[in-house]
């Protein structure tokens, strides 16, 4: 299996804490840490633990935090071909509480790769599976030569201006800023995948075909939903390039956001292939 994700990249600072602070109210954090994180480096790290590696195409602020996510996604078993930009890294905050739930505060614009940047954009064609979070058109017609292409309804915008065949679309049953509704993007996406959380999901073709799935059950302690969702898109995306069937891609995507779960910030217990 040949991978690779076209997306973002977040430099995150996490605190758990016990509960969210009050308006006006000083909470103690019980522990904190720094890490890369977004969808697009998310999904990339499960699409590499999966198939045994993956290419992460991006865009990093050519500043110390850029660098170092750079560093760090590359220690995470990336391959990452990055374009510089002359803006500062964004960043973002999470607050992680006892519940596992995650509150993320979000600084700075998201950067993303061009198609005119000098990167390696004909191996897309080369690829199984594709994930797209973050770019430009000209970005997204390459990830399109890929044998299968699965994209965030985060990209919108990107995809509705590129008007490129998606075989699915990743979006939220729940989340406001997630949803979709028919004709938000041209052509149809074969398949739109509606996420819910702990109620799983439904899925409907582009024919009119629906269905739904189950959450899976966790295979140990709540820990963080930080990249859960992601994790699950990684899942998914995989295994639609791998040949599954919808169902059997789904309960992929389901485990590796179960899995996901159990782990502190969104790396340690991701799904994977062994």
């Amino acid at each position: 299996m040949r991978t690779a994700c076209v997306g973002h990249v977040e430099w995150i600072e996490f605190a758990r804490v016990e509960r969210m602070p009050a308006p006006g109210e000083i909470v103690h954090a019980i522990e904190d840490w720094e890490e890369p994180g977004a969808g697009g480096s998310v999904t990339a790290v499960q699409l590499a633990k999966l198939a045994g590696g993956a290419t992460f195409f991006t865009a990093l602020g050519d500043d110390a935090l850029g660098h170092r996510a750079h560093r760090e996604l590359e220690a995470l078993g990336l391959r990452v071909e990055v374009a510089w930009r002359d803006e500062p890294q964004r960043r973002a905050f999470v607050f992680v509480d006892s519940a596992g739930e995650r509150t993320i505060t979000v600084m700075g614009s998201r950067l993303g790769a061009h198609g005119a940047d000098p990167l390696p954009w004909h191996e897309l064609s080369e690829a199984d599976a594709v994930y797209f979070t973050a770019g430009d058109a000209e970005a997204l017609h390459a990830a399109r030569k890929a044998k299968h292409l699965v994209a965030s309804v985060r990209s919108r915008d990107t995809l509705r201006e590129a008007g490129e065949p998606l075989d699915a679309l990743v979006a939220s049953a729940n989340d406001a800023g997630e949803r979709y509704a028919l004709g938000d993007v041209q052509p149809e996406p074969e398949l739109v995948i509606r996420t819910a959380g702990a109620a799983g999901g439904e899925w409907t073709r582009s024919d009119g075909t629906t269905g739904r799935w189950e959450a899976t059950p966790l295979p140990g302690p709540i820990a963080d939903a930080y990249g859960c969702g992601d994790s699950f898109a990684g899942g998914l995306t995989y295994g639609l390039g791998a040949g599954m069937d919808i169902v059997q891609a789904l309960d992929l995507g389901a485990r590796c956001g179960a899995a996901c779960f159990t782990g502190r910030g969104p790396y340690t217990a991701q799904l994977a292939s062994a």
